[in-house]
């Protein structure tokens, strides 16, 4: 009953899926790949920093300073501030991740389940690659906050994925994510991002907008995370920075 009124009120909600007269209603898959770009999706190598921001159980964390460096397969984010955490590292490389502090003898391995909360989740809401991990359906347009976007239902391809599904908001016209609710296979709402993009970077001619805030809400606990990006950098990360073994 609970399913059938969910999808009572997205139909309600929801515009159909139709292009403007005279145009082609847009490929799904083509949608997710270019908007895949403005988070670092095919390109060689990005780095950045975030300052990233948490509230949890309605109390403010203390502030992180993060260097973040990612290729297609794998991603490493690394602490900076503060100098009590200094060092410690979180490592993705495909949909596998592990955490790793000073003094520790080798890095731990973070379970499915502890990818659903904190740093984890966030990291892998950031690092996610929505293109490769997830099947697209085009199912409506909305404007969100006053700009026209396509809405896209996504179901993950794998059994990995630490979201089974997703409802995504992109820019018709810049075609980039501004919007996201995360989902377990159940249908229960996990999280949800919203996305800005006052970041650009130039390659192979082009000039690609680039995120440059990403505030991540925990639909359980309305806990919420916030992650500045600095400036970004286009470049080949040596394969040395993702090796598991050079962890310590």
């Amino acid at each position: 009953m609970i399913q059938a009124l969910v999808l009572l009120i997205a139909l309600i909600t929801t515009a159909p899926a139709q292009a403007e007269p005279g145009t082609a209603t847009p490929d799904p898959h083509d949608i997710l790949i270019h908007s895949d770009r403005a988070r670092g999706g095919g390109l060689p190598g990005i780095e950045w920093e975030i300052q990233l921001q948490a509230r949890e159980h309605g109390r403010d964390l203390e502030p992180q300073r993060l260097l973040v460096q990612a290729n297609s397969e794998a991603s490493v984010a690394q602490t900076l501030e503060p100098v009590r955490f200094k060092g410690s590292r979180l490592l993705q490389i495909g949909r596998n991740m592990w955490l790793t502090k000073p003094g520790l003898s080798k890095p731990i391995p973070i379970s499915p389940r502890q990818r659903l909360s904190g740093q984890a989740a966030n990291g892998d809401i950031a690092a996610t690659d929505y293109a490769g991990d997830y099947d697209a359906v085009l199912v409506g347009q909305e404007e969100v906050n006053g700009t026209p976007c396509w809405i896209l239902d996504l179901t993950a391809k794998g059994v990995n994925t630490t979201y089974a599904k997703i409802r995504y908001w992109v820019d018709r016209t810049r075609l980039v994510g501004v919007k996201a609710e995360f989902f377990a296979l159940g249908g229960k709402p996990l999280k949800s991002a919203v996305f800005e993009y006052h970041n650009a970077i130039a390659f192979e001619g082009e000039h690609i907008p680039f995120v440059s805030r990403m505030t991540i809400t925990d639909a359980l606990s309305d806990d919420v995370t916030v992650m500045a990006y600095g400036a970004v950098t286009v470049k080949e990360i040596p394969p040395s920075i993702f090796d598991l073994g050079r962890m310590r």
